[in-house]
């Protein structure tokens, strides 16, 4: 897929670029970051080069990782990442982190929306699921704030740096912003 840019009334998102590369290793020194995500840790130079480099332009070229650097409007800073990874038709999972100098501003719940709409509108994504390590509060906030429904735990659900551990696990599905999906869906009567 030919990378796009998607813009809100805060922020603009792109594909990373390799100008983004110092600004994804600072982000990524925060020890949340490393915590939390399965960014290697220590995160070296080396791996956001990777990633800006490699990863990002191969996930696009593959249509498997769209990868968004997510900018503010206003000072054009890196904010954030949000990234949408397909799992298998119609399936996509997303992942995000914030740049903590824009923690608490709204600004992932915001691109999480924004890119939860492109996948359902121009992808054909048909179910958006989210997981995050059982204790990542800051991640499920977004989650929910951004409308996903938290369905449970799953046991061994991630495995981050080398070690299996639980995980809270919700999805997101086009009804839930209002869109028609590309498919039926019959949710159970329970």
């Amino acid at each position: 897929m030919e990378p796009i840019i998607l813009t809100t009334e805060r922020l603009l998102l792109r594909p990373f670029e390799p100008a983004d590369t110092e600004a994804v290793f600072q982000a990524c020194q925060d020890p949340g970051i490393q915590r939390w995500t399965t960014v290697p840790s220590p995160y070296e130079r080396e791996h956001a080069e990777g990633f800006v480099g490699r990863i990002v332009p191969d996930g696009w070229r593959l249509g498997s990782l769209y990868a968004f650097a997510v900018l503010t409007r206003d000072s054009g800073e890196l904010a954030a990442a949000v990234s949408s990874i397909i799992r298998d038709e119609g399936v996509a999972e997303i992942g995000y982190w914030a740049a903590k100098p824009h923690r608490g501003r709204g600004y992932v719940t915001e691109a999480v929306r924004a890119v939860a709409h492109w996948a359902f509108t121009t992808v054909g994504v048909e179910r958006l699921e989210w997981r995050a390590e059982v204790g990542n509060n800051a991640s499920r906030a977004v989650a929910e704030k951004a409308g996903f429904v938290v369905e449970g735990i799953q046991r061994s659900g991630i495995v981050n740096k080398g070690v299996r551990r639980d995980s809270w696990t919700g999805a997101l599905l086009p009804c839930d912003l209002g869109l028609p999906s590309a498919g039926p869906y019959l949710p159970a009567r329970i």
